[in-house]
């Protein structure tokens, strides 16, 4: 009986032993409390966005003015910056002896036309008496010599007569097209010489035409605008102060080939210019409607974390964060599109989330800052 109460008292004396052996280590680790955050509910709206290009404007139709013929400058008929219509007289050049080439041109046609005539009716003449043979072969051969001599001397008259009148005509210089005119880069009586001597630039304006690069991968996308599928919203173009050109354009040409340094294209867009607010050579950004314009998931900016190269959010379902990669569309303000990844309705985490981990346990709703204390930045 005593041998076995001392082998119960053992036992329960090992038992106390080995409980008071285990450390704070070997127990159960306290369960973390749930962190605080705050949610929103991922919506769908319009997204409508622009992909941006650095372009430039330039006119449809420009020309430098250059004098064909030497001289001086004897008249200036135009108010530099105006629009010139086409034909308007612009610049002369001192036409006297242009003039006098002209008329003694016309004198000189004059006088061989008449010698061609007399040498017609020689040749007639001594035709119808060879048809009878009253005179000689070799004087009617001579007559057809002298004729077709006449014909030649008339024609290079004639000639010289149209090359007179040209630089005649080169002296008075003349708008080619409608369009505003620049500085004049001559004043009265300065000498121009042919081919050489800038006089002026006149450059068209309505419509004017904005010209930038794309890469050989768009190329594609441009064609299908360009074959009638481009919206009235499709070209926007944003002025280098920030304001906004009220008109729509649409695409004029795609440049014959790839530049193959730098594997880009020209593409030039056309738009109206009925108030003269585009200038041939401003800087501007053209905004091109992109194709993924529509309804997407909309969520704010500041839910997004970034990991090695990929996005991804915290979406709260029930009291548990679940991280989910996501794929990120344009940035609209401090919204975001989501292409994919999350789906409308899903409740995004955009506060807090900097302490969760993947299945991470959540309160939402992220206490008011004590009364006094600084606000957390």
């Amino acid at each position: 009986m005593k041998k076995m109460n001392h082998i119960v008292l053992i036992s329960a004396a090992s038992i106390l032993g080995f409980t008071a052996c285990k450390g704070p280590a070997q127990q159960g680790a306290p369960a973390m409390p749930p962190t605080p955050v705050n949610i929103t509910e991922a919506s769908v709206a319009p997204a409508v966005y622009y992909d941006k290009y650095p372009a430039t404007v330039v006119a449809l139709n420009q020309v430098e003015l250059r004098s064909q013929v030497s001289g001086f400058i004897t008249g200036i008929f135009f108010k530099e910056g105006e629009v010139v219509q086409k034909g308007k007289p612009l610049y002369e050049i001192d036409r006297r002896k242009y003039e006098a080439a002209y008329l003694q041109a016309q004198a000189n046609v004059a006088s061989a036309k008449a010698s061609f005539d007399r040498a017609k009716k020689d040749d007639d003449r001594y035709q119808r008496l060879a048809d009878q043979d009253a005179v000689a072969r070799q004087i009617l051969d001579n007559a057809k010599a002298t004729l077709e001599t006449s014909r030649s001397q008339l024609a290079a008259a004639e000639a010289s007569l149209a090359a007179v009148r040209t630089d005649l005509d080169y002296s008075l210089i003349k708008a080619p097209f409608t369009g505003r005119i620049g500085i004049s880069q001559v004043k009265l009586g300065a000498q121009v010489s042919p081919g050489t001597t800038l006089l002026n630039t006149i450059s068209s304006e309505n419509p004017i035409g904005v010209d930038f690069v794309i890469t050989e991968n768009e190329i594609s996308r441009f064609a299908d605008m360009q074959g009638g599928k481009a919206s009235d919203s499709t070209f926007r173009l944003q002025l280098s102060d920030g304001t906004e050109f009220v008109h729509a354009g649409k695409i004029l040409a795609i440049d014959r080939g790839v530049d193959n340094q730098t594997g880009t294209i020209r593409v030039r867009i056309e738009f109206i210019n009925p108030d003269d607010r585009l200038k041939d050579g401003m800087s501007c950004v053209l905004r091109v409607l992109n194709e993924q314009s529509g309804n997407r998931v909309i969520i704010p900016y500041k839910a997004i974390t970034e990991q090695m190269g990929e996005y991804f959010v915290f979406v709260a379902k029930d009291s548990v964060a679940a991280q989910q990669k996501v794929h990120l569309g344009p940035r609209i303000g401090d919204r975001i599109v989501i292409m994919d990844g999350i789906q409308a309705g899903d409740k995004v985490i955009t506060e807090g989330f900097q302490r969760l981990r993947d299945g991470g346990k959540i309160q939402i709703g992220i206490p008011a800052a004590p009364t006094g204390a600084p606000a957390k930045k």
